[in-house]
């Protein structure tokens, strides 16, 4: 691709040739997701839902670049590059592209061009890095829309199929490889049997407690643990961090427990914790984070995460995030998956392209 991309003026990229004509790309702006949204529809599912709103107007903190493609003046594809504070080492990318414009090199032309942004950035000193990461959905239940009642999931997980094989292709041509598995999974009330939790009768018992979102000792444990599972794309999580990011009140935290080896007034320390980011119990499984102290032995870990997991369904179903890199929870996971107690909601591949 030819041409210079102004910051100031605005200016348009040259076009460029795809098949069955040219392209012209030019910034993003106001307005854009709704005329992309009559050509796009709506999002094949959850994943793809959060993924379209990375697209956005450039911005210098944190760093981000997006193109809209239009064919004939009509926008029809869209890619944005961004970076992240918290995980310098990559920069997220996402590209769409309607339906019935796949295959006429639109997707290609954004890729070229995001790189190039990248490329002028880091050489300018504004981004510490060029390299790339990506996400899809290879599974799905959950629709891109909210609210809505009677869900073919059947439809969900065909187009969701559909979507991947596509994604995964491009992906694979433009030089990215997986890196990382991660899933969101309902758990089953019930589906795990109670632990002992600590009483006069029990004095060997688990002791589960309940902790302030704002609490420092139990920020400090979600920091250390979010940078424990996450060695495969590093991350910086301070505590102050943590607290904007994952317990703060913007983020939806409406509580947490730990689960500790002795009461807090005795020394104990936390094992395991969760945080719930569903204000009030329901039918629906509530959203909760689950985590443990990245110190503990494997088995240990495993041990203290299946506790404080039965307790926490013990009468309502609970959803997890699990990635590949939370061995002890993928584990325990994917026993009650092959139980018929849990069942995956979303099934996300994320792609890098500076693998080794």
């Amino acid at each position: 691709m030819s041409g210079a991309y102004d910051d100031d003026a605005g200016a348009l990229f040259d076009s460029a040739a795809v098949s069955g004509g040219e392209v012209v790309l030019r910034p993003w702006r106001a307005g854009d997701d709704l005329a992309l949204l009559q050509v796009w529809g709506d999002p094949a599912n959850v994943q793809q839902h959060q993924d379209r709103a990375m697209l956005a107007e450039d911005a210098e903190r944190p760093w981000r670049r997006a193109l809209v493609a239009e064919d004939a003046g009509v926008p029809v594809a869209a890619g944005v590059v961004y970076a992240s504070s918290l995980h310098p080492q990559r920069l997220w990318l996402y590209v769409e592209t309607a339906a019935t414009e796949r295959r006429r090199g639109f997707g290609r032309a954004l890729v070229a061009a995001l790189r190039g942004l990248a490329a002028q950035a880091h050489a300018a000193g504004a981004i510490p890095t060029t390299a790339l990461k990506a996400r899809f959905a290879k599974d799905a239940l959950v629709p891109g829309t909210a609210g809505e009642e009677g869900v073919d999931t059947e439809a969900v997980r065909a187009q969701t199929a559909a979507l991947a094989a596509g994604t995964e292709a491009f992906l694979a041509a433009e030089g990215f490889t997986p890196v990382q598995r991660s899933r969101r999974v309902a758990v089953a009330p019930g589906a795990i049997g109670l632990p002992d939790v600590r009483d006069e009768d029990r004095p060997d018992g688990v002791v589960l407690e309940e902790a302030s979102t704002g609490s420092v000792e139990l920020t400090q444990a979600v920091a250390a643990f979010y940078d424990a599972v996450h060695a495969w794309d590093p991350s910086a999580m301070s505590v102050g961090a943590a607290q904007q990011l994952l317990l703060g009140p913007a983020t939806g935290a409406s509580g947490a427990v730990v689960l500790r080896d002795a009461p807090k007034a005795e020394g104990g320390r936390i094992r395991a914790f969760a945080v719930s980011y569903t204000p009030e119990r329901q039918d629906a499984p509530a959203d909760v984070l689950v985590g443990w102290d990245p110190e503990l032995s494997e088995e240990d870990a495993l041990q203290s995460v299946a506790d404080l997991l039965a307790l926490l369904v013990a009468q309502h179903p609970v959803q997890v995030e699990v990635d590949e890199a939370m061995a002890p929870l993928e584990r325990i996971v994917d026993g009650l998956i092959g139980g018929n107690a849990a069942r995956t909601l979303v099934d996300t591949y994320v792609f890098v392209d500076d693998a080794a």
